[in-house]
């Protein structure tokens, strides 16, 4: 779930750790857990009371997955991308459920249903390709597996 973007809120969590630039990728946790994504207001902001260009942010944010600049679907396929999953056919898996879904990593669906993410290690490999749907690992999955599992949660 997302919440609009508040500066007083977002004020108090940068102060939660003194507004020092070293803390950025602490602080942009917090974010992610107060708004759901990192959105260019926020970059903005954070550049601002951090004496910190919005590039520098901007790149922090992108730099590191657990970050997004959009909000996420209500419900987030993560496909693992690692090596052993590579070798066990993500990437055949990866096109299936973007063929599937009409979306490339990193997007959401236009109905904001879903979005399909990528993730590199999901400590699953014994059982590669893993996926993680919401809280949820699942190993060994093919494209049949994966639409059943985005049918069952679907009817969750």
């Amino acid at each position: 779930m997302t919440v609009r973007y508040d500066r007083e809120i977002a004020t108090e969590l940068i102060n939660q750790f003194e507004a020092r630039p070293e803390m950025l990728v602490q602080i942009l946790h917090l974010f992610m857990d107060c708004y759901g994504y990192i959105s260019d207001d926020a970059i903005r902001h954070l550049a601002s009371e951090l004496n910190l260009s919005r590039a520098e942010v901007h790149g922090v944010v992108s730099f590191y997955h657990d970050f997004r600049i959009a909000p996420a679907g209500r419900r987030v396929i993560k496909i693992c991308q690692a090596e052993s999953c590579q070798a066990m056919g993500s990437q055949a898996l990866t096109a299936h459920a973007e063929q599937s879904l009409g979306v490339s990593l990193n997007e959401t669906t236009e109905d904001g249903a879903t979005s399909l993410e990528p993730v590199y290690c999901l400590g699953n490999c014994a059982c590669s390709p893993a996926v993680m749907v919401g809280d949820r690992v699942y190993g060994r999955v093919d494209a049949k597996a994966l639409d059943a599992i985005i049918a069952a949660e679907a009817s969750e």
